[in-house]
């Protein structure tokens, strides 16, 4: 379903834009749907995904690229934040490092959370006065749910990955066992 919106192999090998990376963007990883390189696809896009808030599609690709990851879900998987999630992740990875450094919450902040966003910065000595009193906070809880949405979308893709082949075998033995039966009373 997915293969007919991607470019072919022959197109990304010809293409001007990527022959710079040399051969290192023909690497089969990157491009096929396995276990390992879709798990690490995920894991590299849902880290770029919430650490970064700009470029992160091509900060993705290039670690992509060094990882061997897949190159189009590590893509897909920086979408985790987009401009309706920013705020809530924000907020959310600013209280978890307030929480993590014990700092404490300004009143900009505060005050905030009742209010417009923009509403309280009315000068640029107080945007920059509110991003330094935020910024230590802020960072660390990026840095916290970058890494732990990283390991969990590798842990996840494994674990969903050998649950869905677990299925299909049982399905598959079951199907057998069932013909086998179906034979066995038609031979009767």
């Amino acid at each position: 379903m997915l293969g007919r919106f991607l470019p072919s192999h022959d197109t990304i090998k010809h293409s001007r834009l990527l022959r710079w990376l040399g051969p290192r963007v023909h690497d089969p990883l990157l491009w096929h749907f396995n276990r390992r390189a879709v798990a690490r696809g995920v894991a590299v896009g849902a880290f770029f995904g919430l650490m970064i808030p700009v470029a992160q599609i091509p900060a993705a690709a290039i670690a992509s690229l060094l990882l061997r990851g897949n190159l189009w879900i590590a893509a897909v998987s920086t979408l985790i934040s987009n401009p309706l999630t920013y705020a809530p992740l924000y907020f959310f990875a600013y209280r978890l490092g307030a929480r993590i450094i014990d700092a404490p919450v300004p009143a900009a902040i505060e005050a905030e959370t009742a209010q417009a966003p923009m509403a309280v910065i009315d000068s640029v000595a107080q945007a920059w006065s509110w991003l330094s009193g935020i910024g230590q906070p802020l960072l660390l809880g990026m840095s916290i749910m970058a890494v732990s949405a990283a390991i969990l979308g590798y842990l996840g893709v494994h674990i969903v990955w050998r649950l869905r082949v677990r299925h299909k075998r049982r399905a598959a033995l079951r199907n057998r066992r069932l013909l086998a039966r179906m034979a066995r009373l038609g031979s009767t």
